[in-house]
């Protein structure tokens, strides 16, 4: 019934998509296999993509030839780009989706992709030969064959859904759980644990007076997140969303629940996102504040379901819409359907290589949530990494490994690799150390050549990042040469509070000053308009960065530098830790179960200090 495919990838949500999508661009022959074909790239959760430190990884996505970009500018009704009041390191893109279109764009591509091949059947095991993954067995019974398998299970792997005293298996409300797999994978020698994540309430907008509300519109200019030409929607088309907050009458109700709490009972063993909390978690951990922010956010462009961000909860479904209806503008509201919390299955990362195939199995890889990742841009950077390196690997070519300095999905990689994760992991712009190397305004000039090389990033794509790059390059040599007198920027400099020229000075000097951007003074000095008007907005923007953060860029290439040094350094694989007798016994230990490939991964290691490296160092120079 089947063919011998390339690669199977198992899971269709954001990692699944991504991994079948670069996997069969680079020309394998892919079998996509989902438990509903109904539910392609589901957004879950929030109907949201970006944010701070995803949006950075969404557009590397893009610049790697990924699909969510694209999808995302598809289906977006509202765009934001957050912290444009600090530096341009923090600048980060976030969409709110049409959860409906998104996941028909998605679908939609897949199926206009050569090479994909898609299959409903739920997973129940892997074929492993010799200590190989050679294809999957379903639940009608079906052994299908390929070369390597991709696991992208999400929350499905012996998911448990509570509500209040209530639990059943699920992987999704509605969706049953999959079972089978992290069984055979702990027969196999895999170390596998438990984690939780929750989802908010969601409610009949139709029911809800937003005139007590704070109206939160989209931005005038729609950036979005692709470097190819996207059809967008227009800036006056966009929704809004709304604010609103909890109060103390809120927290009271909400605590009448407590007793009934799965997580407060012990029901729920798997450990909670840090950084997205239930609004249980929140009113305990934070029992000082008196009330907590709500995103009151629209699931579609024709839908009158509304996502309550803020509101994620467990607690008995009487409990939460009592609660609801004590928050401004909610004092009437209908529920769709009551949050929930979903307890899951994931495998410890460190037992991963750096392609993100398995350590104990060859040609098995695993991307998403099963690596105990949080969030949709998370998982959807993994696939595409899975998908480039399943895709090398069967066809007998060195993997596909971004540097720490090359992109934020290189940090999270190395992150996992190497610390592991007790808890759901986010990304976040502080655990880059060369975050004014890693902007979203810089993606494609980082990652798209990579990618061209390795036959994925198409000719159009690798044709406008040469032309960005050249007129770069070339307004920063007009600014450099193009004088000001004092008289054509008096005007302009004392609007902005900025201290009057005394003689001729280059434009770029002048753009170098605080409270200076390059659009004010195309919009302010003739011929700083005249000398710039064949340029878009993005190139300027791209040559303003690139002039006034020139010093703390140039500092941090050179710390890169350094750190490349030590990335240089291969280990061996057989190495020996155990007659390095000098090393502590928790370094020897991290060693031998991570297998470093470096010296700069094994420095990254959790538990391994300074000495331990230098012992390492010493022995390997000899």
């Amino acid at each position: 019934m089947f063919q011998n495919y390339d690669i199977i990838v198992v899971g269709a949500g954001h990692a699944g998509c991504e991994a079948a999508a670069a996997a069969a661009n680079l020309g394998s022959k892919v079998l996509l296999v989902t438990m509903n074909l109904q539910t392609i790239a589901q957004m879950s959760c929030n109907p949201a993509m970006g944010g701070i430190a995803k949006g950075q990884i969404v557009r590397e996505i893009d610049a790697m030839g990924g699909y969510s970009g694209i999808v995302t500018d598809k289906s977006m009704i509202q765009f934001r780009m957050l912290n444009r009041s600090k530096g341009p390191a923090m600048w980060s893109p976030r969409v709110q989706s049409d959860r409906m279109l998104f996941a028909a764009t998605w679908r939609e591509m897949l199926e206009n992709t050569p090479n994909v091949d898609f299959y409903q059947d739920t997973v129940q095991g892997l074929i492993i030969e010799e200590g190989m993954a050679v294809g999957v067995t379903t639940g009608l019974g079906h052994q299908i064959r390929s070369k390597a398998v991709v696991l992208t299970n999400g929350t499905f792997l012996n998911g448990v859904i509570h509500i209040g005293e209530k639990n059943f298996g699920g992987g999704r409300m509605a969706e049953k759980a999959s079972t089978g797999i992290t069984e055979q994978l702990v027969s196999l020698g895999f170390e596998t644990d438990r984690l939780k994540t929750g989802t908010p309430p969601r409610i009949d907008g139709r029911s809800l007076d937003y005139a007590k509300m704070e109206e939160q519109k989209g931005d005038d200019e729609m950036v979005g997140f692709s470097y190819l030409d996207i059809d967008k929607i227009k800036a006056q088309e966009q929704k809004s969303c709304w604010i609103t907050y909890t109060n103390e009458k809120v927290h009271e109700l909400l605590k009448t629940g407590f007793e009934q709490s799965p997580m407060y009972q012990g029901r729920i063993q798997g450990t909670g996102p840090r950084y997205c909390p239930s609004i249980e978690d929140k009113i305990s951990r934070f029992a000082q504040r008196d009330r907590h922010q709500l995103f009151v956010e629209p699931e579609g462009f024709n839908t009158i379901e509304i996502y309550v961000n803020g509101f994620s909860t467990s607690l008995p479904e009487e409990v939460q819409l009592q609660a609801l209806r004590l928050v401004p503008g909610f004092e009437n509201c209908k529920m769709f359907r009551p949050g929930y919390a979903i307890e899951y299955d994931f495998f410890p990362p460190t037992q991963l290589t750096f392609s993100l195939e398995t350590k104990l199995i060859g040609n098995l890889f695993f991307a998403g949530q099963i690596n105990g990742t949080t969030g949709y841009e998370e998982a959807a950077c993994q696939g595409l990494m899975a998908g480039i390196n399943a895709h090398q690997k069967t066809r007998r070519s060195d993997p596909v490994i971004l540097k720490r300095s090359e992109a934020y999905i290189g940090v999270l990689i190395d992150d996992l690799i190497n610390k592991g994760t007790d808890e759901p992991y986010r990304m976040f712009t502080s655990r880059a150390e060369f975050r004014t190397l890693l902007r979203q305004d810089n993606a494609d000039l980082r990652l798209t050549e990579i990618s061209y090389r390795l036959g994925l990033a198409s000719q159009e794509r690798m044709d406008k990042v040469k032309a960005k790059r050249e007129n770069v390059d070339k307004i920063k040599v007009i600014l450099n040469s193009l004088s000001l007198d004092p008289e054509e920027t008096a005007g302009f400099l004392e609007s902005v509070q900025s201290s009057a020229l005394l003689n001729k000075q280059k434009a770029a000097q002048v753009l170098l000053r605080p409270m200076i951007g390059l659009r004010e003074m195309i919009k302010h000095i003739p011929k700083v308009q005249e000398a710039l008007a064949a340029f878009d907005n993005e190139t300027l923007e791209q040559a303003e960065i690139q002039i006034k953060y020139d010093t703390y860029i140039e500092k941090e290439k050179e710390l890169v530098s350094k750190m490349n040094q030590l990335e240089d350094l291969i280990i061996p694989d057989n190495f020996n830790y155990e007659k390095l007798v000098s090393l502590s016994n928790e370094a020897r230990q991290k060693f031998t179960k991570i297998k470093p490939r470096t010296l700069g991964q094994a420095s990254r290691i959790s538990g391994v200090n300074p000495s331990d490296v230098q012992i390492l160092m010493v022995f390997m120079g000899r």
